[in-house]
C-alpha cells in the first residue's frame, strides 16, 4: 500500500481525540491502523462486474420469507422505585447525569477550559 498514515498525522489525530498513548501503545495502534487500511485498499482493488447488486450478506433473502416483524409491546417494571434508588443522584423520578467538561485541547497537549 502506498498510503499509510504517517507518525505525524497520527499524533495529529491522538491529540484531535484526546487520547494518551505511551510510545509502544502509540506505534501498535498507528501499525494496526495501517493494516486495515492495507485490507481495504486490497478489497477495494477486487473487480466487481457492472451491474452486480449490492447485498448485505452473501446469501438471497427475499423480503417474503422473512418473518414479520413483532408488535412492539411495553412492559412497565413493577417497580421503578427499586431502580431508582440504585443511582447516585435523582431529581424528581429523573436520573441526573454529571456534566463532562468541554475542554480544548491544544496542539501540544495542554488543558484549556
Amino acid at each position: 500500500m502506498s498510503e499509510q498514515i504517517s507518525r505525524e498525522t497520527f499524533d495529529h489525530l491522538v491529540d484531535l481525540a484526546a487520547l494518551k498513548l505511551d510510545e509502544d501503545q502509540s506505534e501498535y495502534l498507528r501499525k494496526e491502523l495501517n493494516a486495515q487500511l492495507d485490507s481495504i485498499v486490497q478489497l477495494a482493488a477486487i473487480p466487481i462486474p457492472e451491474g452486480t447488486e449490492a447485498s448485505l450478506h452473501g446469501i438471497d433473502y427475499p423480503i417474503e420469507s422473512s418473518a414479520i416483524p413483532r408488535e412492539d409491546e411495553w412492559h412497565p417494571y413493577e417497580d421503578p422505585d427499586a431502580i431508582l434508588a440504585q443511582a447516585p443522584q435523582t431529581k424528581g423520578r429523573f436520573f441526573v447525569v454529571p456534566d463532562i467538561p468541554h475542554m480544548k485541547i491544544s496542539n501540544k497537549g495542554e488543558e484549556n477550559a
